[in-house]
Order: structure tokens, then sequence, then C-alpha cells
């Protein structure tokens, strides 16, 4: 058996991220061929990703990447918000987003086939849970077009905890289209206008307010006046090109849009986490519980 010297340890360590243990093991297993402990440890990090696969990942990061007519969004999960500041984490979301873009695949299942620095997205998803130590998965993305007539905007808040991407007409001004990608990452509208709200949120959104009147114990004269009055208050709400601009309120969103001879086509809004449920437990807690394990 080849003995496994410590420079050895720290070029495996070095390449992949693992533990010393680890690397140490990956050596001996391989009789100290460096290129099959890297297999070796591969092998391990896909083992040990399917061990992670029942937990919640509702952290991680959101990227916009853009290429001449062509954007990408996408949202890459971990589990805490610790490893979303990790900068190998980091890099990994802006690799991912960017072979998205380049490839334009049709869903997550396709996007996971795609190759990516050498290897499908899916091995490389797997490395990183296992060199990170936590669940890593693509959640969404969406690639979009636009023509030589439009402009993007792109704005991510808090390093990516929220990334919007705006397509803006009638402009080349890219600072306009990012402004009113700030405004939609701040107030999160529903809809670009209120023609846009499903006939079925309205009839929803009607009977509510409809009862609210009823229970305030309005005449019936005027419960009718009311109500249109407090629809159209909460279409405006949900509404893009309504709501008060968030850098001028004196102008809504429209009004900003319309100065400057542009208008908004279409919007996409990620939220890291949103409608993931998100685990109860105390994080702390469970660290303390696993170093409480022999």
């Amino acid at each position: 058996m080849a003995t496994i010297k410590a420079a050895q340890v720290k070029e495996l360590r070095d390449k992949t991220g693992v533990g010393m243990m680890d690397a140490k093991n990956a050596l001996v297993e391989t009789d100290g061929d460096l290129d099959a402990a890297i297999d070796y440890l591969r092998e391990k990090g896909v083992s040990k990703a399917a061990k992670k696969a029942d937990r919640i990942a509702a952290e991680g990061l959101s990227n916009v990447q853009i290429n001449g007519n062509t954007a990408t969004i996408a949202e890459i999960n971990s589990e805490t918000d610790f490893v979303a500041k990790n900068e190998k984490f980091q890099t990994l979301v802006s690799n991912i987003t960017k072979t998205l873009n380049e490839n334009k695949p049709a869903s997550v299942e396709e996007a996971l086939e795609t190759e990516m620095d050498g290897e499908k997205m899916s091995s490389v998803i797997a490395e990183a849970t296992q060199t990170i130590g936590e669940k890593i998965t693509l959640r969404r993305f969406a690639n979009v077009e636009k023509t030589d007539n439009d402009v993007f905007g792109d704005y991510e808040h808090m390093g990516g905890r929220i990334s919007v991407l705006t397509i803006v007409e009638g402009t080349d001004d890219v600072e306009i289209a990012r402004n009113v990608a700030m405004h939609i990452a701040a107030i999160n509208p529903q809809y670009v206008t209120r023609d846009e709200v499903p006939e079925e949120a309205r009839e929803n959104e009607l009977k509510i307010l409809t009862e609210q009147a009823k229970n305030e114990g309005k005449p019936e004269n005027i419960v009718e006046k009311m109500v249109q009055g407090r629809l159209n208050k909460w279409l405006a709400e949900v509404s893009l090109v309504d709501q008060p601009y968030v850098k001028n309120p004196d102008l809504t969103v429209g009004q900003y849009l319309k100065e400057n001879g542009a208008s908004i086509k279409a919007f996409i809004r990620y939220e890291v986490g949103e409608g993931i449920e998100k685990r109860s437990e105390d994080f702390a807690a469970e660290v303390q519980s696993q170093l409480g394990k022999k």
C-alpha cells in the first residue's frame, strides 16, 4: 500500500474542497492515485448528496444574466442563508445561470442534463452539495428574449435575495428599465396592468370586499359604490403601472415610463424561498445536537 503524504492530502483538498479525513481516506482507497481519488470522492459526493434529498432547501440566491437579446433569471436554493454568503456558492449560482442562458433548456429536468464545465449540471450540483455540505437545488429559471427595439432591466436586492428582470420598449436607456426593476423588487406588483388580473381573482376580491362592507353595517344603497371604490384601489395596488413610483411617489410607474417615452412589456420577479415551507426547528439547536453525537 502506498504511503500517503501530507502534500497529497493537501492537493486533493485544494482540488475538491473536502475535509482532511475524507481526502486521506480517498487516497488510501485509491493507492495514492490523485485522479482516481477525485473520482472516488465524486462517487461519494453523489451518494452523500442523495442522503440530503429529504432536507428543505429554502434559502439561497437568485441571479440574472443578460447576453444581447437574451436574458435568464434563475433561483438556486441552499438550506441556510449562511451558505448563500459563501463565495463558492455565489460562483456556482452565477455559472449555472450563465449555462442556462447559453443553452436555453426548456425545463429544470432538461437543464440538469445540460453540460456544464465538462459534465452534467446535475453532477456539478451534486459535487457542490458534497463540498459545501448542504442540499443545493436548481429550483426554477426563465429564459427571455427581446427585440432590438426593447431593453432589459435587471436588479438584484440583497445580493440576490430578490432578483427582477424587466423588458421595456420605446427606449434604449437601460437605467429606466433598471429603475422599474428596482421598484418591482421593493413593492412586488402581481401584474403589469389591471387588465391582466384574472377574472377569478377579481371576483374573489369583490366577494371579500362586499362581505367586509356588509359587516361594517353600511346601508345597501352605498355598499356597491363603496365596494367598487375599494376594488379599484386593490387593482391599483397589484398592478405595476398604477403603483406610485418608489423613487417619486408623485408619479405612477406608468407615468414615469410615459414621461420617458417608454412602456413595460413584461417582468419576472424571483424572491428566494417564496412558496416553500421552511423548517421550523432552530438550526443552531440542530447543529448542537449533531455535535453531541458520537
